[in-house]
């Protein structure tokens, strides 16, 4: 169903212009694309494992058919994973003797158990076709790839050929890499410049949350004790509703508009003051974004260009390769842990978590 786009009268003039000025746009060509990280490249699997990609994305499609808000879970975890450490797949590693996982840190709780025996899932079906020649950080990315195309996003290829990890970061590493819904503008462009993205990469990474859901415990701070003068009235009224109390634990979509829909209607929510997080709604009110927002808000085009290249950016992030860590034989532990396992013990297995 089309979802209609709210803005105010005063602001039509400014935005009729703003759109006739993106149609003059310069979008990223394929040939500006980053490059390949060393050790990764666009045909990895050409030979190993040929349908790599039509496994993972048939098997998501059956998920999501059943189930879209699975799409924002898939997302996440690629992110999740990649901000903290590099895209290694350590968030997927459980706890051990030397400490508690990435999972564990206050940022990863949130994380859709859902999402994490999807991929394990999917590792099962990968290697099942290809032996252990795929890495669970490879078949992360994918699934996220996957994610935002299978909702309605733009569809693209990804460099592959990471391997896995062979440790998990601490708390405190994972707290610092990973900035707070409560984070203003200044904050994610110093925190994310430091990994070498652009304030239209950031922007064009938070528009990531035009799909899923957050539980109210990210953003009361902006409902109590008062409002939030960055936010819209009558949606404030609409939170208090959802969230009655500061410490409510219930949850609502992060785009009102198209919440099961990868599209820009993220960045009209910014422009309109309907967004949850301090983090998404001071890109709209800095300065340096403002204009950033407005032009993905009128032109999606524009944003999905610019979001593949953040996201292959992303992607890229101090990754393993060639003899780095190892391709693991269950995404949730180093293969060392797996000394006991026996021979026919993992295709046993693979009926059961199918279901997940």
């Amino acid at each position: 169903m089309a979802m209609a786009i709210f803005f105010k009268a005063s602001s039509i003039p400014t935005l009729i212009f703003l759109l006739l000025l993106s149609c003059n746009l310069i979008i990223i060509s394929d040939a500006q694309r980053p490059a390949p990280a060393p050790g990764l490249s666009y045909t990895f699997y050409q030979t190993t494992c040929p349908r790599l990609e039509s496994i993972i994305r048939q098997n998501l499609q059956t998920v999501f058919a059943s189930d879209i808000g699975q799409a924002a879970g898939l997302l996440r975890l690629h992110f999740h994973d990649c901000f903290v450490q590099g895209c290694d797949g350590s968030v997927l590693l459980d706890g051990s003797a030397s400490g508690p996982s990435e999972k564990d840190a206050p940022p990863n709780l949130t994380l859709r158990a859902q999402a994490f025996a999807i991929i394990e899932n999917l590792r099962r079906l990968v290697h099942n076709a290809c032996n252990r020649t795929v890495s669970c950080s490879d078949i992360t990315a994918l699934a996220a790839r996957d994610a935002v195309f299978l909702s309605g996003g733009p569809n693209y290829s990804i460099p592959l050929g990471r391997r896995d990890g062979l440790t998990f970061a601490t708390r405190n590493a994972t707290l610092a890499n990973l900035p707070p819904p409560s984070a203003n503008t200044t904050f994610l462009l110093n925190s994310l410049g430091q990994k070498g993205f652009t304030p239209t990469d950031v922007v064009a990474l938070s528009g990531g949350h035009t799909i899923g859901i957050s539980h109210c415990t990210s953003f009361t701070p902006r409902l109590y004790p008062s409002r939030d003068p960055t936010m819209d009235q009558t949606f404030f009224n609409n939170l208090r509703t959802t969230c009655p109390t500061a410490n409510s634990t219930n949850t609502t979509f992060m785009d009102i508009r198209s919440p099961n829909v990868f599209d820009n209607k993220y960045y009209v929510d910014l422009m309109n003051r309907q967004t949850l997080f301090t983090s998404d709604q001071d890109l709209y009110t800095d300065s340096r974004t403002r204009t950033i927002v407005t032009n993905f808000a009128v032109n999606q085009t524009l944003f999905f260009d610019n979001f593949i290249n953040a996201m292959i950016k992303m992607g890229q992030l101090s990754v393993l390769t060639g003899t780095q860590g190892e391709i693991r034989s269950n995404c949730s532990r180093i293969n060392s842990n797996d000394l006991f396992m026996f021979p026919d013990m993992e295709n046993d297995q693979d009926e059961k978590v199918a279901s997940y």
